[in-house]
């Protein structure tokens, strides 16, 4: 008979069941032969003791594990009967199992997933960008390729921008000590685009063994934040200014590239279309993202608690495990769950909103859609072939590129329903590179 559930919340739920003892004292009295046959008791060989003696010395303890396994059992049958998605350990409370003579009850408060109700999905709005790949886009990006592969002689003239000068520095905060180079010697390009550019131009026109002390007032928003909003005094000594020297586009260049025939124009052609390839994949990325983000901000339930604990402890560890593959001291940081709780509760809402829309709208990746993601992925190998042979020869690696597609279908779905509207950026914009 199926027991009523009680709804305490919208993901509260206590339900009450009865253990009948008559049923299971067959397997009291098992557990109890099983005992008797090598229990050590003080006066009486092994096997021989009086079976009453046995019950007085091991009858609570067998007792509270026979009651144990049948409350077990009947809260998987009362979970199943009525089809709850109970998460979490369940709370159970009951009398002392070794004090019990009859029939008892338990009383079960757990958790269970929420129900998500309909998304409108009329109220989301993507922006989707716009790019028009350009022949200067392919030609920066040449030169960046060019510069990759760019060789650095010495000269003795002062720096200018696109020098690589080799330096050392010392930095006070406040007139403290914040870094020091000591003996050795750092050395990067001036005016490369990920460097404070206002740091790169108190070093131009510097020549070697030339020093210079000045000062920055970093930005409130700077990152590493340890020096946001921080005045910052510098005693820079230039050791080396070396003059970069690009390689010229020609046959061997090309080939350097992989292109057989070591034809430029072909070379051009094949970035064109790689730098068109790679526009669709960053177009389509910032397109999840934004249905990602919107999903989570539409989807209004209440999350359980043991799911933002269980998922704050994953990404924890995950952070651990991340900062000891980078040679971290993991053992000297001081983090808690708590600390990754705003996360946690975005991760765990947005699983619960994919899981429920794939379910509902049948969003499940066919074979196919998995075929096409794996074969994507083998691109990135030097064989291709091999790489998909690889994932299909278990089927747990089948698990991320099956995941991925049918991520890719629930943002399809959801951009067939929402308001879309393009804007033109800029191909740099679009790949992150100002």
């Amino acid at each position: 008979m199926t027991q009523a559930v009680e709804k305490i919340s919208d993901i509260e739920r206590k339900v009450k069941g009865k253990i009948i003892i008559a049923p299971l004292e067959n397997e009291i009295k098992q557990k109890f032969k099983q005992v008797s046959r090598n229990a050590r008791i003080q006066g009486f060989r092994p096997g021989k003791a009086p079976m009453s003696i046995i019950e007085k010395q091991y009858g609570p303890d067998i007792r509270s594990e026979v009651y144990s396994r049948a409350i077990e059992t009947q809260f998987g049958q009362i979970v199943q009967e009525n089809k709850l998605n109970i998460v979490g350990m369940p709370q159970i409370t009951h009398d002392p199992l070794p004090e019990i003579k009859d029939d008892f009850e338990f009383t079960a408060t757990f958790e269970v997933l929420p129900e998500v109700k309909d998304i409108d999905f009329k109220k989301i709005e993507i922006t989707r960008p716009e790019v028009k790949l350009s022949k200067k886009d392919i030609e920066t990006t040449i030169e960046t390729m060019q510069k990759q592969r760019a060789t650095f002689k010495k000269v003795e003239r002062a720096s200018k921008l696109g020098d690589r000068v080799h330096v050392k520095l010392e930095s006070y905060i406040d007139g403290k000590t914040a870094e020091s180079t000591g003996s050795e010697s750092l050395n990067f390009i001036l005016g490369d685009k990920n460097r404070l550019e206002v740091f790169d131009k108190e070093l131009v026109g510097l020549k070697a063994s030339d020093m210079k002390d000045f000062e920055i007032h970093y930005p409130k928003d700077h990152e590493p934040a340890q020096l946001a909003d921080k005045k910052v005094k510098y005693s820079v000594q230039i050791s080396e200014v070396n003059e970069m020297e690009l390689p010229k586009l020609d046959e061997a260049f090309a080939k350097s590239l992989g292109i057989e025939s070591g034809d430029v124009e072909e070379m051009k052609k094949q970035i064109e279309a790689s730098l068109t390839e790679e526009v669709e994949k960053r177009v389509k990325l910032k397109e999840k993202d934004q249905v990602f983000v919107e999903l989570v901000k539409h989807a209004k339930f209440d999350l359980p608690k043991s799911v933002i604990d269980n998922e704050s402890y994953r990404l924890m560890q995950q952070m651990l495990e991340n900062l000891e593959r980078q040679g971290g001291k993991v053992k000297d940081l001081k983090l808690e769950p708590s600390m990754f709780n705003e996360r946690a509760e975005q991760t765990a809402r947005l699983r619960i909103v994919l899981a429920h829309l794939v379910d509902k709208e049948k969003l499940h990746a066919t074979e196919e859609q998995v075929k096409v993601k794996i074969e994507e992925f083998a691109q990135s190998y030097d064989n291709p072939a091999e790489a998909v042979k690889w994932f299909y020869e278990k089927q747990e690696r089948l698990n991320e590129p099956a995941a991925l597609a049918t991520e890719d279908n629930v943002v399809n779905f959801v951009l067939k329903s929402c308001k879309v509207k393009q804007e033109k950026v800029s191909f740099d914009d679009l790949m992150g590179n100002r």
